[in-house]
């Protein structure tokens, strides 16, 4: 799985192949303080599929027929829908109260380090008397999870799935943030995410058309410096102990395009120019 480089300069193609390890290695912090300012501006129309979060809102049906599709190699549960998420980076709610509906759910613990933002998140959950006592929100980053759970009676590593959707490209270390996040995985789960590779064609679609000229993204959302290629992604997951299976079938991606008026497909080969899904599988005990 490599990205196409063969007319980018020479200087880009050496950060397009860097190992996940060399993005930001020194930084130990799982927030970016700009990271939060900007997008507890966003707070007020979060729930407004017109508003700045319109493309999230459009994105969630495909977040959702990738984890089946991801679940569909296997599970923590066999043939038994996961029980227990753990959405890492949360925003607003629109994937965990999704996740919460879906049929099996027992609970799901939603995370995120934007006070702002996590109280649209609650008062949206209030206006939906079923989600009581299956959606929780913490107010916390990955490395305060830990605290977190303990003082809600939870445990770590007890979910089936840990899902963290356009979350990565926004940390200021990648390798530590994922990390932590599959410390959360039950054998035989799966942690699910989204992000953006690193190329010429996803700087002109998100930053250019979608930010400058389209404005149907925030401009300032993201840092074309931040983002990840799939096959970087893939490097990493085959070198953690215990995850991917015994060569690699346990890590999965898929593509995805926005079409206006259309809305969000995937497309094949699409993580290596652009959108993508990536997930892996920790292996069973």
């Amino acid at each position: 799985m490599s990205t196409p480089t063969r007319a980018l300069p020479q200087i880009c193609r050496l950060r397009l192949l860097q190992p996940l390890t060399q993005y930001r290695p020194h930084n130990t912090s799982a927030v970016d303080p700009s990271e939060i300012s900007h997008f507890n501006a966003l707070a007020a129309d979060w729930w407004d599929p017109h508003g700045t979060s319109r493309l999230l809102h459009l994105m969630n049906p495909l977040r959702l027929q990738f984890l089946r599709r991801c679940l569909s190699r296997g599970s923590a549960t066999p043939g038994v829908p996961p029980k227990r998420y753990l959405d890492v980076g949360c925003g607003g709610g629109i994937l965990a109260e999704s996740l919460a509906r879906l049929k099996g759910t027992e609970e799901v613990v939603a995370i995120d380090p934007t006070p702002q933002v996590l109280q649209v998140a609650r008062d949206h959950m209030r206006q939906d008397p079923t989600l009581q006592g299956r959606l929780r929100y913490l107010g916390t980053t990955i490395d305060g999870l830990d605290k977190a759970l303990a003082a809600e009676g939870l445990e770590k590593g007890t979910f089936d799935v840990v899902t963290t959707m356009e979350v990565v490209e926004h940390v200021p270390n990648p390798t530590l943030f994922l990390q932590q996040c599959m410390a959360h995985v039950k054998p035989g789960g799966w942690v699910v995410g989204s992000t953006i590779a690193k190329t010429w064609t996803s700087w002109f679609t998100t930053k250019l058309v979608a930010e400058d000229i389209l404005n149907i993204v925030p401009r300032g959302t993201h840092d074309w410096n931040k983002y990840i290629n799939a096959n970087t992604l893939e490097a990493f997951f085959l070198q953690q102990k215990g995850w991917g299976g015994q060569s690699g079938e346990g890590i999965v991606f898929m593509g995805c395009v926005y079409v206006p008026g259309l809305g969000w497909r995937d497309v094949k080969g699409g993580e290596k120019v652009g959108n993508y899904f990536f997930a892996a599988r920790k292996n069973e005990e």
